[in-house]
C-alpha cells in the first residue's frame, strides 16, 4: 500500500484541499504553511480545518506533509534572518496543532558562510527552542541536493542535527528522491545500499515521508532540478522500485514534479497502478 499525493494550494481552505485530493485519486497531500517565497500566512478558520480532520479520517488518508517557507533559514549568517526564521517556525508549529498528528517538513537551511558545523548547531538550537513534549506534529528535515551552502545533502549532516535535539521523538526525515540523487546517492543502481547507509547513520525509523520526483540532472550534480516521473535521469523503473520497496510501506509520498493538475492526477494514478 502507498499513500500518494501532491502539493495543493490552501487558497480555498483546508477542507477544499482534502476534497481536491480525493478527486485526484490520492490519499495524502502537502501544502505550504505560508507563502513559500514571501513568508506571509493565510488566516485559518477553525471550522474549516475541523472539516478536513473529519474528512481525512473518514477517507483513510495517510499523514499529511506541510511544508515550511523557502525563506525560512535558521542558520543564515544574518541574525535578523535567523530570528525571522525562528518566529516562522514557532508560528507554523502552533498552527500545525490544528491538524494534529501530521508532519511539518522544511529545508534545514544554508549557512551562507558560517560553515557547516556552525550551521548545524544553529538549526538544532532553533528546533530545541520550539519543540515541545506535548506537540503532536513531527518535524521533518529534508534531504537536500547540496547547492551553494545548503546543509543536509549528506545523511551525516542530518544526523548531526538530530543528535542535538532534546525531544528526538519529534524529529524525522523527508527523503527527497531528486535531492538525494543530485547530492550523490545512487538510488538507481544502489537503492538497497543507500537505504542501508541511511539506516546505519540515521535509522530507518526516522524516514517519515518521501518527496517523489525525477531529476533533470546526473547523480552528484548538486543542482536540484525536479523532473516529471520517468522523464529524468532517475527514470520510472528506479522510481517504481523505490515506491514498492518494503521499507516505504505506509509512508506518504508527495509529488513535487513540474506538473499541472492533470499531470499530477496522471502521476498519482500511475503510482497507484504499481500496487494493483
Amino acid at each position: 500500500m502507498i499513500y500518494i499525493g501532491c502539493h495543493l494550494s490552501v487558497t480555498n481552505g483546508y477542507e477544499a484541499m482534502g476534497r481536491t485530493m480525493l478527486s485526484f485519486g490520492g490519499s495524502t497531500f502537502a501544502w505550504f504553511t505560508r507563502n513559500p517565497r514571501g513568508g506571509k500566512t493565510k488566516s485559518i478558520i477553525p471550522e474549516d480545518v475541523e472539516k478536513l480532520n473529519v474528512l481525512i479520517k473518514e477517507k483513510d488518508f495517510g499523514p499529511l506533509v506541510a511544508h515550511g517557507s523557502y525563506t525560512m533559514n535558521l542558520c543564515s549568517a544574518k541574525e535578523e534572518t535567523r530570528r525571522n526564521g525562528l518566529e516562522m517556525l514557532k508560528q507554523d508549529l502552533e498552527r500545525m496543532e490544528l491538524v494534529p498528528h501530521n508532519y511539518y517538513n522544511f529545508h534545514p537551511g544554508s549557512h551562507t558562510g558560517l560553515g557547516t558545523e556552525k550551521g548545524i548547531e544553529l538549526i538544532a538550537d532553533s528546533l530545541n527552542a520550539v519543540l515541545k513534549p506535548e506537540m503532536t506534529t513531527t518535524v521533518l528535515l529534508e534531504t537536500m541536493a547540496g547547492k551553494g551552502s545548503e546543509i543536509g545533502s549528506s545523511f551525516e549532516e542530518l544526523q548531526q542535527i538530530m543528535e542535538r535535539i532534546t525531544y528526538k521523538d519529534k524529529i524525522g526525515v523527508c527523503f527527497d528522491t531528486c535531492h538525494t540523487w543530485d547530492s550523490g546517492y545512487d538510488i538507481v543502481s544502489g537503492l538497497d545500499e543507500v537505504l542501508t547507509r541511511f539506516d546505519k547513520i540515521i535509522g530507518l525509523e526516522r524516514l517519515k515521508a518521501v518527496h517523489f520526483n525525477d531529476s533533470k540532472n546526473e547523480c552528484g550534480s548538486h543542482k536540484d532540478r525536479h523532473e516529471k516521473l520517468g522523464q529524468g535521469k532517475i527514470g520510472l523503473e528506479a522510481l517504481q522500485r523505490i515506491a514498492m520497496h518494503p521499507i516505504m510501506e505506509n509512508i506518504p509520498f508527495i509529488l513535487e514534479t513540474p506538473n499541472d493538475d492533470e499531470g499530477y492526477m496522471a502521476e498519482i494514478h500511475t503510482v497507484i497502478s504499481w500496487f494493483r
